[in-house]
């Protein structure tokens, strides 16, 4: 499929080590966390969303370390197995920690967004990870902006539609 169409990837909480090698396999071409591009005129950013929830201090911690180019190098110098267990390991330790945090910690916080707007100078941004899929309305510098959360796809997942006539969540098929 990603020969015949452009396929994007841009990495999440778990698949945080995909390099060039899966691109070059799957045909599929990694994206920057966030990338800015142009929807029919409109400026708009893409990002995973993780770094919006600034509250889970214990997350954005474990995110630097995960994405630190020294441990993934050390990481995939690892066995397979050493590997699965590692990541076993890491899933069953994020799952653990979910358990005690607030929902509100888990979510993004308004001021990241606010600054991420204003940074980007994007009107729309679209992210996933805090699986709250809405169209969220925001005001920023008095302009009013626009924050688009994609569903989990363990719960059915979902998609957005982008064309001239503006961009509408549609239901995954």
């Amino acid at each position: 499929m990603a020969r015949e169409k452009p396929v994007y990837f841009m990495h999440g909480n778990r698949d945080f080590l995909v390099a060039e090698g899966f691109a070059k396999a799957t045909g599929v071409r990694l994206l920057e966390d966030p990338t800015p591009l142009d929807l029919y005129g409109t400026s708009a950013l893409l990002m995973h969303g993780d770094t919006l929830c600034t509250g889970d201090v214990a997350y954005q911690q474990l995110r630097k370390t995960v994405r630190d180019p020294e441990w993934k190098r050390a990481t995939l110098a690892k066995s397979i197995p050493e590997r699965i267990a590692l990541a076993r390991s890491l899933r069953d330790g994020s799952e653990g920690a979910k358990q005690g945090k607030s929902m509100q910690i888990m979510d993004v916080a308004p001021d990241a967004v606010e600054s991420a707007f204003a940074s980007s100078g994007a009107s729309v941004i679209i992210h996933g990870h805090t699986h709250r899929p809405a169209r969220h309305v925001h005001r920023v510098n008095g302009a009013e902006r626009v924050r688009w959360v994609l569903p989990d796809w363990y719960e059915g997942g979902g998609y957005l539609e982008a064309s001239p006539a503006g961009i509408r969540a549609l239901e995954a098929l």
